[in-house]
C-alpha cells in the first residue's frame, strides 16, 4: 500500500490577494485533509468558487507531507 501524501486545504481573507498574509486568524476555513493532491485540489476548487466575488477570500493547497517529512 502506498503511502499517503497528506494535503490540508484551508483559506481565508488575506490583506492583499498576490500574497498569503492572512487576517483574521481566528476565521480559517479549515476545509480539510486529503490523502492525495487530486482530492485535495477538487475540494480546493470548490471552496475557492464559493468565494470567486470576494477577491479578500484566498484558498489554499498546502503539501503537509513535504512539511513532515522535508527530506523524502
Amino acid at each position: 500500500m502506498a503511502k499517503a501524501k497528506l494535503h490540508l486545504v484551508f483559506g481565508g481573507r488575506v490583506k492583499d490577494p498576490q500574497t498569503l498574509e492572512f487576517t483574521e486568524l481566528d476565521k480559517l476555513d479549515i476545509v480539510g485533509v486529503y490523502a492525495d493532491y487530486a482530492e485535495a485540489e477538487d475540494a480546493w476548487r470548490s471552496a475557492a468558487q464559493r468565494t470567486v466575488d470576494d477577491a479578500e477570500m484566498k484558498y489554499v493547497v498546502v503539501h503537509l507531507h513535504k512539511l513532515l517529512e522535508p527530506d523524502a
